[in-house]
């Protein structure tokens, strides 16, 4: 197999991952609160990650960090997992899967928001136009299609699936300031970031045993949402001739999404959120065309 067929291969085993965990989470979310989920699932990926790293040899060089290289995986664990997933598992707990779903992959042009303080970016008019474009189906999906009225439904959970996202953006937007090996990055942001949900679930909750029910969707979620699938995109990225051969496959993700939505949770899809995420995944990919435009007129 030629190294762009297993990038192909490698993205769509991805999407396939990632397309399942909005219905994980709704699963684990019936047996236990959002925040024994989170404690399962980052501790899970965090074996997973061990394990990987063990099986690279590079552990080793977990010692060989610096006193800035700590703060900045206490800083980024903050963010993610602790901060990010509190907010997203809630937003899943508060509404239907198939409105927290596409609302929290509005972080695609959050990002480009974020970006013009953090990365000293200018916004030109066509990223105006994609931000306006994405937000639109923000509102499509958060009202059920009644756009005008602006009643929207469970304003608590909509407000944190779109600030999840806000989060979301800040990590990525942080994170790719920081030039270690990836996969060291990602172990010892969920070592800060569990000890971060270990304190919060003592202050807050109880540590308990959930139903095993509950337990198995926990761990399904930390090995294909935070874990294992996180390296398969990396392959793929690795493997592929330029990036922009797989990364749009991620946007097949949201819509294969909801099929298993409805025919795992039994969700009746409703045209709002089908047509609210056409909006927020055409804002998206108008900022990319305009991104690789801009970037072939300056080279």
């Amino acid at each position: 197999m030629q190294n762009q067929s297993k990038a192909y291969y490698f993205a769509l085993l991805s999407v396939l991952c990632w397309s399942t965990v909005a219905t994980a989470f709704k699963i684990a979310l019936k047996y236990q609160d959002f925040l024994h989920l989170l404690f399962i699932s980052s501790f899970t990926s965090l074996i997973t990650l061990f394990l990987i790293l063990t099986y690279q040899g590079k552990l080793n060089l977990i010692v060989r960090q610096s006193g800035k290289d700590i703060i900045n995986s206490l800083l980024l664990g903050f963010l993610n997992p602790f901060l990010y997933y509190i907010v997203l598992f809630k937003a899943y707990s508060l509404l239907p899967a198939q409105m927290a779903q596409p609302l929290n992959y509005t972080w695609g042009i959050v990002v480009v928001l974020l970006s013009i303080p953090i990365l000293k970016q200018r916004i030109k008019i066509m990223n105006i136009i994609a931000i306006l474009v994405s937000f639109s189906g923000v509102i499509v999906i958060s009202t059920k299609g009644d756009f005008f009225s602006l009643k929207f439904t469970e304003p608590l959970g909509v407000a944190l699936a779109v600030g999840s996202s806000i989060i979301w953006s800040l990590y990525w937007l942080y994170n790719i300031k920081d030039n270690r090996d990836e996969i060291i990055k990602l172990f010892l942001n969920f070592l800060c970031g569990l000890i971060f949900i270990v304190i919060y679930l003592l202050m807050f909750s109880e540590l308990k045993f959930p139903p095993i029910k509950g337990v198995i969707a926990s761990i399904y979620v930390g090995l294909f949402e935070m874990g294992i699938t996180f390296i398969f995109w990396l392959k793929a990225m690795k493997l592929s001739e330029t990036t922009s051969q797989v990364s749009n496959i991620i946007y097949v993700s949201p819509f294969l999404s909801l099929i298993f939505i409805n025919f795992f949770l039994g969700e009746k899809i409703l045209l709002s959120s089908l047509i609210g995420l056409v909006f927020i995944i055409g804002g998206i990919i108008i900022q990319q065309i305009f991104s690789l435009k801009q970037s072939k007129l300056n080279i």
